[in-house]
């Protein structure tokens, strides 16, 4: 072969060579991009239906950020988030098989199981609790045990009670001597009115910060503070008897939550737009009460050295003996049969 041609076929090999590794990279690139990195190229998408507690607020905002920036997508998810006609809906919906997964409350959790409703935790998303006991300043109570002889309110719910219970008897008070008024959900009217002189019900990342908007000066008392174990206050809940079957898009699901929260955690802003973006109409949102809402729950969300989600048996635990000595739990519930760490 002349020479000038031997060259010729050796810079045409070179270039052709040349592309042929760049679309190899740019395949690469996209397959990683889409999830193919993490072992799910060429598998069918996985649909979860999942169910929120409430409508969409600040604390939902790690599942739109996941969403948005695709991480169901890289896991091999379709993902449909979805509202309940009621808050306690949820948990049933999950039991019957009619949605996969749903956001609830750690101690229904453990009161359903002793019920033999089949749903089990896979994850503590909010680590502490935000329904905390409110008094208002100008009361002049200090401590939980100053109650005595002083109206609260609270949404007809003997979990409430027991609870107001506790910190009233931990902190020295007689819990004989408090008055219960039941005002439904009307909470932030009693506390406005002065129909009452503390609520039990609220929550720190939203009824609080709502009265303090209207110029309400209140203080707040946390349940883990005096004498009430230190529970998750949202959990993410499965059917127990679908884990096999659908263990593996749950797990995958948990990830690409976890990547939402990390990139809420360092993009609060452009995070919360997202969710504001996805708001309901029917309940829209109040941007700057959400924005604080984010601050106050991106710590209590927090799971430190561990993976976001993780569960303890210790905390199940101590929330089952808690409800259990108060009368919550008729029926003995073990921990381990309430959660699973996937």
């Amino acid at each position: 072969m002349p020479g000038t041609y031997r060259n010729r076929f050796i810079k045409s090999g070179l270039a052709v060579g040349l592309v042929f590794t760049l679309l190899l990279t740019a395949c690469s690139s996209e397959k990683e991009k889409n999830g193919s990195s993490s072992g799910n190229a060429g598998k069918k998408t996985d649909e979860l239906t999942v169910l929120l507690d409430w409508y969409p607020n600040a604390v939902h905002t790690f599942l739109y950020a996941a969403e948005e920036q695709g991480y169901f997508e890289e896991e091999g998810l379709k993902v449909k988030l979805q509202t309940p006609a009621d808050t306690n809906d949820a948990l049933k919906l999950v039991a019957t098989g009619k949605a996969d997964l749903a956001l609830s409350y750690q101690t229904q959790v453990a009161v359903a199981r002793s019920e033999d409703i089949p749903v089990v935790s896979v994850g503590a998303i909010v680590r502490h609790p935000l329904n905390q006991l409110f008094v208002s300043e100008g009361t002049g109570i200090k401590t939980p045990k100053d109650l005595e002889g002083k109206k609260i309110g609270y949404p007809s719910l003997p979990l409430d009670e027991a609870m107001v219970n506790t910190m009233v008897k931990a902190d020295g008070g007689d819990p004989s001597k408090l008055n219960y008024v039941d005002i439904g959900w009307d909470l932030i009217p009693a506390m406005t009115t002065s129909r009452v002189d503390g609520i039990i019900g609220g929550y720190i990342n939203h009824e609080k910060l709502l009265l303090e908007k209207e110029g309400e000066k209140l203080i707040s008392f946390n349940p883990a503070d005096y004498g009430v174990p230190d529970y998750y206050e949202l959990v993410l809940t499965a059917n127990e008897k679908e884990l096999d079957s659908k263990g593996d898009a749950i797990k995958r699901f948990l990830a690409a939550a976890a990547k939402g929260q990390e990139y809420t955690a360092s993009h609060p802003d452009e995070a919360l737009k997202l969710l504001l973006d996805k708001q309901s109409t029917d309940f829209p949102l109040d941007a700057d009460i959400e924005k604080q809402s984010l601050q106050i729950l991106l710590p209590l969300m927090d799971a430190g050295d561990q993976p976001f989600a993780s569960q303890t048996e210790d905390s199940w635990t101590n929330i089952i003996n808690w409800l259990t000595e108060h009368g919550q739990i008729k029926k003995p519930v073990k921990a381990a049969d309430v959660f699973r760490n996937l």
